[in-house]
């Protein structure tokens, strides 16, 4: 944690412009709350189409008026290069978060899956060279090791793409390493192990799944799980993915137009997982220990396991994650409570 407490030092002394796309998103609000508290001028970019006003607005509520002035919000399309070219202008860094996630959807709509996560991601691509940013930050993700079978999963090593929203993450991965090539405008790709916390939508039907087990637990509704409950993943508490990014966007040269696994480095399986939030939510609702989930089908495009190793990006950007999946779950779990409880 060191370095990442310095960076924070650092930007604290010497604030810079950034720029978040899907800002009003899971993980983009919560970069907005994190940067406006160290001080930060903040640009957001979103479409709604994922994103909530009401992300936004609790982020308002949370850092108070003052720090809100140094909010920017354009309601945009990254699919639209003028947009893209707006949002960028006098930037230092862009984090870019604006994508269409899920698997489901993804084979279900290919086509805007890839105009979203393919055209949108080179449109800034473009607009963040141009505009000679100090550097880009993008969202990757851990889909794109497929079915490459090697458990803890390596950056060096992946396998063929399991659905068409891991296409797309791999072809981001692409273009940012040909910029670099090509035009020496190297980004940072962040390949993501279902990061999950506050503010983490528990609706829709691609919510993911720790959202919608807290709130069907809250609500007592029955809670499914895909297969036999033994599939295994690497989940990642929200602040850790935060810290990745600030220091992806901040570190040397040297670690430039390189991808990093974002992950805790610990492998939780499902039926594990269900009973830690069970636990949880017991505190609040005793009634909740009876539960028990409703096993079906194992879910078109997953991998069974999903576990990072993490050692890279603690050598190159310093990323140390501090909350574990345990430490994560008690803080998103006051957060669930609150919204459903009051």
């Amino acid at each position: 944690m060191e370095r990442y407490h310095e960076r924070r030092q650092q930007l604290h002394q010497q604030p810079a412009t950034w720029l978040v796309t899907g800002v009003a998103g899971f993980i983009g609000s919560n970069l907005l709350e994190s940067l406006l508290v160290l001080g930060q001028r903040v640009v957001g970019l979103d479409n709604f189409a994922t994103g909530f006003q009401h992300n936004l607005d609790e982020v308002r509520t949370r850092v108070g008026a003052a720090a809100w002035q140094r909010f920017c919000f354009i309601e945009g399309d990254i699919r639209e290069l003028a947009v893209c070219r707006e949002a960028c202008t006098g930037v230092d860094y862009v984090l870019h978060q604006a994508a269409l996630g899920s698997v489901p959807r993804s084979i279900e709509d290919p086509i805007t899956t890839n105009e979203s996560n393919i055209t949108g991601f080179v449109n800034m691509l473009v607009a963040a060279r141009d505009a000679r940013v100090r550097r880009m930050v993008y969202a990757a993700s851990s889909s794109t090791y497929g079915d490459h079978p090697d458990l803890p999963k390596v950056e060096e090593r992946i396998g063929n793409p399991l659905s068409p929203y891991a296409v797309t993450k791999l072809v981001n991965e692409l273009y940012a390493d040909v910029f670099g090539r090509v035009y020496g405008f190297a980004p940072i790709g962040l390949r993501y192990f279902n990061i999950f916390g506050q503010r983490q939508d528990p609706d829709g039907a691609y919510a993911a799944v720790i959202p919608k087990w807290f709130a069907g637990l809250l609500k007592n509704e029955p809670i499914y799980i895909n297969g036999d409950g033994e599939t295994s993943r690497d989940f990642c508490f929200i602040d850790n993915c935060v810290q990745a990014n600030i220091l992806a966007a901040t570190a040397d040269d040297q670690a430039a137009g390189q991808v990093y696994n974002v992950a805790f480095g610990e492998r939780t399986t499902l039926n594990e997982l269900f009973a830690l939030i069970r636990e949880r939510v017991t505190t609040r609702m005793p009634a909740a220990a009876q539960a028990e989930p409703v096993y079906r089908d194992f879910r078109a495009g997953d991998v069974r396991h999903s576990l990072a190793d993490i050692s890279k990006g603690a050598r190159l950007i310093g990323y140390q994650p501090e909350y574990s999946v345990r430490t994560g779950l008690d803080k998103a779990a006051d957060w669930y409570m609150e919204r459903f409880l009051g």
